[in-house]
């Protein structure tokens, strides 16, 4: 005949039924969640990736800045001795202006007549004459200050309108409207160095002209 087990008592381990005094049992904890793994990482090494890959194959801008860089030097070496310009007594044309340098007068330290309004240069006061006709059908406004004068080292020089004032040989010293048909006198003056040659005038019917050129050698 086989034994009966005895029963388990409380508190005893497998019971299942908590004794006042024992230790109670505590689930045990749940696992942490897996990490995400962070995706920014690799989509900024594909950007940096892609971003070299397209300089590699443009050249990186480099040569396109130093090729653009020698050909406006290049240009302006060839606009200083472009056989082409027109000298002296030759009509040029700039948007609704006809213009033809008449004259050049360098190395004046003082203009004026009238003392009080005489003007004296920090170097060489430059005086170009010229005659202005509007080819236009309106009027044109006509500022001696949109002429750019230029020395035989690529410098460019503006006009000085006090010592245009100061001159007063002039039939526009500093701003006219000239009427379609009409021819004016004109005398612009520049302040230059002492030693500053005058080599070519750029020649604009307004500040935002392409212009004229004219060698005054």
């Amino acid at each position: 005949m086989s034994e009966q087990p005895f029963p388990l008592q409380p508190g005893q381990p497998g019971s299942g039924q908590y004794t006042p005094g024992q230790p109670q049992p505590y689930p045990a904890p749940p696992a942490p969640p897996a990490k995400k793994k962070r995706k920014w990482p690799w989509i900024v090494l594909a950007v940096i990736a892609f971003i070299i890959v397209v300089s590699v194959a443009t050249g990186g801008g480099n040569k396109d800045d130093a090729a653009s860089t020698a050909g406006g030097t290049a240009a302006q070496t060839a606009a200083k001795t472009d056989p082409k310009a027109a000298g002296l007594n030759a009509a040029v044309r700039d948007g609704k202006f006809e213009f033809v340098v008449t004259g050049v007068e360098p190395g004046l330290s003082e203009v004026g007549d009238n003392p009080y309004l005489a003007k004296k240069a920090q170097g060489q006061f430059v005086i170009v004459s010229m005659t202005v006709k509007n080819i236009g059908t309106k009027p044109q406004s006509f500022s001696p200050s949109s002429q750019k004068l230029k020395d035989t080292q690529g410098r460019t020089f503006e006009s000085d309108s006090m010592a245009q004032i100061a001159l007063g040989d002039s039939d526009v010293p500093v701003w006219d409207n000239i009427n379609p048909g009409n021819t004016v006198q004109v005398k612009v003056v520049f302040d230059m160095p002492k030693d500053a040659t005058p080599a070519t005038i750029e020649l604009h019917d307004s500040m935002f002209s392409g212009g004229a050129k004219v060698t005054l050698k």
